[in-house]
């Protein structure tokens, strides 16, 4: 019986994965979305990572997708004002200020030496699947793509202020 759930959610994921990139419309694509990752959720639960499932279903398909959402029908990307690109000379200092930002975070991330980085927290081992695992998981091993994740979601989060500043 599982087998046959996860064949079924599977299926039902990469169909709508597959349609999130051939529909036209942005916003059939973002509701495609919402259906692939509740899938992704149901074989979470198939997998006995219950906390993983609600995460996804909560924050991924719940939150993330509102906000994907609401940007989609805050640019109004169907308006013909949308596909003129007001300032062409932005794109130069874009590019420079971006090359600036890697020339001077490449010797940090040069520096990082993985070895050096705690390794011992006070966390007990626990099963996969619950908040004690995923904790000594993403604090233990991933911590530098969970960092860099948060500043890359503040960059996006200013980008949609900037954006929303200039449509009013």
């Amino acid at each position: 019986m599982e087998t046959l759930l996860f064949y079924l959610l599977g299926g039902l994921a990469l169909i709508a994965a597959i349609n999130v990139v051939l529909l036209r419309r942005v916003f059939y694509s973002a509701l495609s979305l919402i259906v692939c990752l509740s899938a992704l959720a149901g074989i979470y639960l198939l997998l006995d990572a219950p906390f993983i499932a609600a995460v996804q279903i909560i924050v991924y398909a719940g939150a993330i997708m509102v906000l994907f959402l609401f940007v989609i029908m805050l640019l109004d990307p169907f308006s013909a004002t949308a596909h003129v690109d007001k300032r062409p000379y932005l794109v130069f200092f874009a590019v420079v200020l971006g090359t600036a930002a890697l020339l001077l975070l490449y010797p940090l991330l040069k520096s990082y030496d993985p070895a050096r980085a705690p390794h011992e927290l006070l966390i007990p081992d626990a099963r996969p699947g619950t908040v004690t695992h995923l904790a000594a998981t993403l604090f233990r091993d991933y911590l530098l793509p969970f960092e860099v994740t948060s500043v890359l979601i503040l960059v996006a989060i200013i980008g949609v202020v900037v954006l929303a500043k200039r449509q009013t």
